[in-house]
């Protein structure tokens, strides 16, 4: 009878503590554990980080990040299985689809700073890109002073409209700023001539440039709108316990060694669809970066010393 009444407090204790598991779960982690499934988010033309290949699929660097961080998800959840949804996203609707909960990660080309940490949280960066400017080499822009009563195009709801909106106020441009709704759009702009320069960030302008019909026509300024900033994947703000899982997850794939084997396959060798090769190597602040990853908004954080 004692042995039997000892089992029952054990069963007990054992049913307690995996209740009291279950009852741990909260936010991102207890719904995704709830409804065995997981939101990403994808941009369809940030190449390299996140876009679509010709079977209208999405795929980059950003993307391939994000399945790892599903696996971690997965693995401390426990879960036999994981489904994986897909959303597109754009600049405008990015943010607001992470903090209504919509999507869980944005897997893209999206700066953290201060100002947008208010509302969102990121994790550990993956990218340190600045704000620049492509225009048709027979434009003959040398400068962002040249650009003066100019029709110049960025995308809506990104820092690079707002860095032109306030540097077009402070040097007195008067630029006509003309807002895209999405990379490919303002690039097209430039291309047919209804803008003169388009202002993002300079290894999409890149990877834009690589991608035209005539990559020998165009130029990347020199002259920056900003220093170097970090890109991160964008997830629910207020929600530690998810964050630390993705923290984790992200700073095993960059202390590791796979992070630069990821930066490699898509910076430094041919990618969809059109077997590009951006030919950007690593830059020694994001390697430094990936020795100590950092979920820093600062961009004076990222300097090498």
């Amino acid at each position: 009878m004692k042995r039997l009444k000892l089992l029952g407090f054990a069963l007990a204790a054992a049913f307690g503590v995996s209740q009291a598991q279950a009852e741990e779960l909260t936010g991102t982690l207890k719904n995704i554990k709830e409804t065995g499934a997981i939101t990403l988010s994808y941009r369809d033309s940030s190449i390299p980080f996140s876009y679509l290949d010709d079977n209208q699929k999405p795929v980059g660097f950003a993307m391939d990040i994000c399945y790892k961080i599903v696996d971690a998800i997965k693995k401390e959840l426990k879960l036999d299985k994981l489904e994986v949804k897909l959303a597109p996203v754009t600049s405008s609707n990015r943010i607001p689809l992470i903090a209504n909960g919509t999507v869980d990660l944005e897997c893209g080309s999206t700066t953290n700073n201060a100002e947008r940490q208010k509302q969102v949280a990121f994790t550990n960066t993956h990218f340190l890109t600045a704000s620049r400017y492509v225009s048709k080499k027979s434009s003959k822009i040398n400068s962002i002073d040249e650009l003066k009563d100019k029709p110049v195009v960025s995308t809506a709801g990104t820092t690079n409209i707002k860095q032109l909106t306030e540097a077009n106020a402070a040097r007195h441009l008067n630029a006509n700023i003309i807002p895209a709704k999405d990379h490919a759009e303002a690039f097209l702009m430039v291309e047919t001539d209804r803008a003169v320069a388009f202002v993002m960030d300079d290894i999409l302008l890149a990877s834009l440039v690589a991608g035209s019909k005539d990559p020998s026509a165009y130029v990347i300024s020199s002259d920056a709108f900003s220093t170097p900033e970090p890109y991160g994947i964008m997830l629910r703000r207020d929600d530690p316990a998810f964050k630390k899982v993705v923290d984790a997850a992200t700073a095993a794939i960059y202390s590791s060694g796979e992070g630069q084997k990821l930066y490699d396959k898509w910076f430094m060798q041919k990618i969809p669809p059109k077997g590009l090769n951006l030919n950007t190597p690593i830059s020694a602040e994001l390697k430094a970066e990936f020795a100590k990853p950092s979920d820093s908004p600062d961009p004076a954080s990222y300097k090498v010393k």
